[in-house]
């Protein structure tokens, strides 16, 4: 459960507090000087980006374990040629 609550639930708060500060924050750019709400709804927008970026990192973490998990089949099999003389696939 907080496998899943990392994974999935913690990128889409982080973008939802992100899209709440953008709707707040809707402010005009025109002027020269920065308002709150500018600065609020550019608060939103680099909150948007945390969340893709805890997303990737998440979805890195899981690709490297996917690659372990082939590369110790990998190893598996060239043991049991080395033992056998012939790979774990052939008939």
């Amino acid at each position: 459960m907080l496998l899943a609550a990392t994974r999935v639930w913690l990128p889409v708060a982080i973008a939802l507090a992100g899209v709440v500060l953008i709707v707040l924050g809707h402010a005009d750019y025109t002027s020269i000087t920065a308002s709150s709400r500018s600065l609020e709804s550019a608060a939103g927008v680099g909150l948007l980006i945390v969340a893709v970026m805890v997303w990737m990192i998440n979805w890195l973490f899981r690709l490297s374990l996917r690659s372990n998990a082939e590369r110790e089949q990998e190893e598996a099999a060239r043991r049991h040629f080395a033992a056998t003389g012939r790979w774990p696939d052939e008939e």
